[in-house]
């Protein structure tokens, strides 16, 4: 499973602030693949160790440094066998897919959460505040990494969950072959970014605002 964020700043201060919500977003990330297809019924991932949450076994280093400075990578994907799954091969894999995404953004709500229950006003309009910097830099990259892996192209996360709806789904699978270079295409010509930063910044906003709802009733705590 792969995923790409926009690193839009390249300083120093902002590569140390985005390093460990990279890091975060991914190992949470491949987790969640792992840990739902051993829910359903696939130990691969399990005898794979790919059931921690240690960020080691699931980097891959390359990708990584890629991700990080060049704004597209990777990470180590979980193999999982889709006829050890209890829902079938292709249901299956849409939900062991559909997992990634949404674990992203439940660490993505959860920072947002933090940051409005745990921090005061002034602080989070502090952009200095590294603790602040480091929040927003996890709902940013979750959000982004959600968003990137739910578009329906090869190897990423939507195509398999496109295919878990359609009747013919294996032709999505077929193309898989195709994908890498579809997606560089798209990424090379900027139609990822058009599609990405909106739909991203609107999630973004969604997620801020359910955060200060579940706040209001402990704020005057």
């Amino acid at each position: 499973m792969k995923g790409k964020i926009a690193v839009l700043d390249l300083s120093l201060t902002r590569v140390l602030l985005w390093l460990p919500a990279v890091v975060i977003a991914i190992t949470f990330h491949e987790y969640a693949h792992g840990k739902m297809a051993d829910l359903l019924g696939d130990p691969t991932p399990r005898y794979q160790g790919r059931l921690t949450l240690n960020p080691l076994v699931h980097i891959d280093v390359l990708g990584f440094l890629l991700l990080l400075f060049a704004g597209f990578g990777w990470a180590k994907p979980v193999q999982v066998n889709p006829w050890n799954l209890r829902r079938g091969p292709r249901q299956g894999m849409m939900l062991v897919a559909l997992a990634g995404p949404l674990m992203n953004l439940v660490v993505a709500f959860t920072s947002a959460l933090i940051l409005t229950l745990a921090l005061p006003d002034l602080v989070i309009l502090n952009s200095q505040n590294i603790l602040v910097g480091v929040l927003r830099a996890l709902v940013v990259v979750n959000v982004y990494l959600a968003v990137f892996n739910l578009i329906p192209v090869p190897p990423l996360d939507g195509a398999k969950i496109l295919a878990g709806f359609l009747k013919s789904g294996d032709l999505i699978y077929r193309l898989e072959i195709y994908g890498p270079v579809i997606l560089l295409l798209l990424i090379a010509t900027g139609l990822v970014g058009k599609i990405l930063i909106p739909i991203s910044a609107y999630v973004i906003h969604f997620l801020s605002l359910l955060a200060h709802i579940f706040a209001l009733p402990f704020r005057g705590i």
